[in-house]
């Protein structure tokens, strides 16, 4: 997401001969098998890298070190069960290719903006609308792990583009999400660095009304940049809320039209270079995803 701007609501031998000094296949296999494991568990190359990056970025392909989902919920003490999280990945893969569909307008209480955008990109070329795919379906992960239904406003290909900013909203408000977390990375300035989490302001004009969901979303974005912050490393803005780590805005149309809590996170800039390599690790997009789902684990088990 970009400042200022629209709505970013943007082979081995078969066998070794025998003998005291040599081993046989069987022998070299299980070390072998875990080296792969531990390489596809931190979702990257050697160097954590995104064993992806140079891959298409069509909705029909998707990043290979993609979270995958759990098949056994817990549902112990703690348990999520019965508690429903939407993710909103921002952006869509599909975005570029339909340019007159996600700029026409849309009401979102305050005034009208466009349906989506494109969202930025690294320098190299890396969108964000994969990372946030990517981050969205590791999150979704660790979160069906704890038990918890959760439901994404897009899933790359489907739908092909979007959907528009007030769709994302209505999303959650039709799923009655205890919580719902859209996930960006920035497109600033090269030098300014840091993640931040957008609250919802208080707006009461047409269809927006947030006045309900802002003590409790502020409640969820303090918990979710605390938690994201330890798992990564990554320090709040430099650039934006006075080095908080927090904003508050009531111009975007995914928080404004929203009845359930609901709040932001911009992991990164994506053009600092120095955000950019880590925004490319599958190693650091996994620390991400067990931040934000820290975080919101951390707000539905409040007392």
């Amino acid at each position: 997401m970009s400042y200022p701007g629209p709505d970013l609501d943007p082979p081995l031998p078969r066998r070794f001969r025998r003998g005291p000094l040599t081993v046989t296949l069987a022998a070299l296999v299980p070390g072998a098998l875990l080296g792969w494991l531990v390489y596809e568990a931190v979702g990257g190359g050697p160097d954590g890298s995104d064993r992806t990056a140079s891959a298409s970025s069509s909705p029909s392909a998707p990043a290979a070190d993609d979270g995958k989902r759990s098949s056994a919920p817990d549902a112990g003490p703690g348990s999520l069960r019965g508690k429903v999280v939407v993710i909103d990945p921002g952006h869509n893969p599909g975005n570029f290719r339909h340019t007159a569909e996600i700029n026409r307008q849309v009401d979102i209480g305050t005034n009208r903006k466009e349906c989506d955008t494109t969202g930025t990109a690294t320098n190299a070329g890396y969108p964000e609308a994969r990372f946030t795919l990517d981050v969205a379906h590791r999150l979704r992960a660790l979160l069906e792990a704890r038990g918890a239904t959760v439901k994404l406003t897009h899933d790359g290909n489907s739908p092909a583009w979007g959907p528009c900013v007030d769709e994302r909203a209505r999303i959650g408000n039709v799923a009655h999400a205890d919580a719902a977390v859209s996930i960006h990375a920035d497109g600033s300035a090269a030098g300014n660095r840091g993640f931040h989490v957008i609250m919802p302001g208080s707006v009461h004009s047409g269809a927006a009304d947030t006045r309900k969901i802002v003590g409790p979303s502020h409640d969820l974005g303090v918990r979710v940049a605390g938690d994201f912050g330890r798992a990564t490393g990554e320090p709040p803005s430099n650039y934006l809320g006075d080095g908080t780590g927090f904003v508050t805005r009531t111009d975007l149309g995914g928080l404004n039209l929203s009845t359930v809590p609901k709040v932001f996170i911009e992991c990164g800039n994506m053009r600092d270079s120095k955000d950019a390599a880590l925004l490319i690790s599958g190693a650091w997009r996994q620390k991400a995803a067990r931040g934000i789902s820290e975080g919101i684990v951390s707000f539905l088990r409040r007392s």
